[in-house]
């Protein structure tokens, strides 16, 4: 007989890692897809703020809804930690590229979507695979 494991989900730390991967990957799908957008539709660079907070914000609401899918426990509480880990993410990126971190203006907005993803996704429909919650 198999032994049965403990799914990724039911572990918080690695829960909210792999929510934060899944968040920051999807940040990036959005921001190459506005950028073609305002690249090649748009050819004007005056939206490109609005667009890659767009992308922000979707990469937080997504990541954070996955987070409250699976773990069905603390929507606001893990969304907002998603969101905020992936502000810390991209603060450590601008540090080493830019030399100086991401503004405040990025931490609310990601901390703001995460929460609201998160709360979605505790309150949406059981994933019919999660057998260990």
């Amino acid at each position: 007989m198999r032994k049965h494991r403990k799914s990724l989900w039911a572990r918080p730390v690695l829960s909210t890692a792999a929510a934060v991967c899944c968040g920051l990957a999807c940040t990036a799908a959005a921001a190459v897809l506005s950028a073609v957008i305002v690249y090649y539709v748009m050819k004007d660079m005056g939206l490109i703020s609005a667009f890659s907070g767009f992308s922000l914000g979707a990469g937080a609401c997504t990541g954070a809804y996955i987070y409250g899918k699976y773990r069905r426990r603390k929507g606001l509480l893990g969304g907002t930690l998603c969101g905020v880990l992936m502000y810390a993410v991209i603060a450590a990126a601008g540090i080493i590229v830019l030399g100086e971190p991401a503004g405040i203006k990025k931490l609310l907005l990601l901390a703001f979507c995460g929460g609201a993803g998160g709360v979605a996704g505790v309150n949406s429909k059981r994933p019919k695979d999660l057998m260990d919650q």
